[in-house]
């Protein structure tokens, strides 16, 4: 699987026509949350750090043999989410095939999200990612590390991740809400330099996936 997921991969890239997906989960939550951001985020990687990412976001359900087609997944909401059994050994074998999984609370899937990444990995739990690492670092630096975009708890914005192999194949950002700086200025009325660092912070996300 893992080299049938690398072929793929490397005929996108060469060709110039590499996809991201938005994931359609089930439980109830707001997947299709923030309907602007990932296109948004898409023109400011292909402006910025030379990729050539299709405009348009696929959207791909867990448990389905299209999720191999995208180096990465994005997954957002504010409410319940569930993963199926099939969901759970087709998101792990995505994972552990080179795969990468952003989800981005958007402020009120915390208490959900996390014993359903408990069931894809039950023996590898979340660990926080320290500002020191590399995708904090490149191309745009975030000393401090995630950046916080909006209030909700007013808590410090943390990322945290599951790393296999040292390699970081799913990003949970929590108390920070990448996706909602990432939506057209008028949506949440952010200040531009708000939008630019959630914006960056995105790219850097992208840039991890196609340069580790």
């Amino acid at each position: 699987m893992k080299k049938i997921f690398f072929f793929i991969l490397l005929i996108s890239i060469s060709s110039y026509s590499q996809e991201i997906a938005l994931l359609k989960y089930s439980g109830g939550g707001d997947w299709y949350a923030n309907p602007t951001s990932l296109p948004n985020l898409i023109k400011f990687c292909n402006a910025n750090i030379n990729t050539k990412i299709k405009s348009k976001p696929r959207t791909v359900e867990p448990s389905s043999p299209d999720l191999l087609s995208y180096p990465f997944v994005h997954m957002t909401g504010h409410g319940n989410v569930v993963f199926s059994d099939a969901d759970v050994v087709n998101l792990r074998n995505y994972l552990l095939a080179g795969g990468f999984l952003h989800i981005d609370d958007n402020y009120g899937m915390d208490q959900y999200i996390r014993k359903e990444i408990t069931k894809i990995f039950p023996n590898n739990g979340l660990v926080e990612i320290p500002s020191t690492s590399v995708i904090f670092q490149k191309p745009f630096l975030f000393p401090n590390g995630l950046p916080k975009i909006h209030e909700h708890d007013g808590k410090r914005p943390q990322a945290f991740g599951i790393f296999i192999d040292t390699k970081l194949v799913l990003l949970y950002t929590y108390e920070c809400d990448l996706g909602d700086g990432w939506e057209d200025p008028e949506v949440n009325n952010d200040p531009i330099e708000v939008r630019e660092k959630a914006l960056k912070m995105g790219a850097n996300i992208i840039n991890y996936i196609f340069t580790n």
